[in-house]
């Protein structure tokens, strides 16, 4: 099960750089999670600011 960005998103990118498998990039209107290389380790639901990242 992957991790998933919801719309409370701000697109701040503090998420990106806590992947350790890298499945987070930009996308067209927030940054999203690729669920097929996401680990679910929850790195990044850790230090998003607005709390915007959840299991799926």
């Amino acid at each position: 099960m992957a991790h998933v960005i919801s719309d409370a998103c701000v697109s701040c990118g503090t998420c990106e750089g806590e992947c350790p498998v890298g499945a987070i990039s930009q996308g067209d209107t927030q940054y999203e999670i690729n669920p097929n290389e996401c680990i679910d380790c929850g790195a990044c639901a850790s230090v998003c600011p607005t709390e915007a990242i959840n299991p799926e």
